[in-house]
């Protein structure tokens, strides 16, 4: 019965995780300063644009963590 419950448990936070994913690229226009922070680099040519968000992945790295910390308490 153990086995369950814990299988329960990570379905259960797997299922949190997607959920806030999900909300997360529906509202991610609408949501101020993602993408556009200090760190953000953006490299324009004439024919591309190649952008990769250094800031902002470290900042949803480090929440992300922190969201997990505080569920394994």
């Amino acid at each position: 019965m153990n086995e369950f419950q814990t299988l329960g448990k990570i379905l259960v936070v797997g299922g949190i995780v997607l959920l806030v994913v999900g909300l997360l690229l529906i509202f991610f226009g609408k949501i101020p300063y993602i993408g556009k922070l200090p760190g953000d680099i953006t490299v324009k040519g004439k024919n591309y644009t190649i952008y990769f968000p250094l800031a902002t992945s470290i900042i949803i790295s480090i929440i992300i963590s922190l969201i997990l910390y505080l569920f394994r308490k």
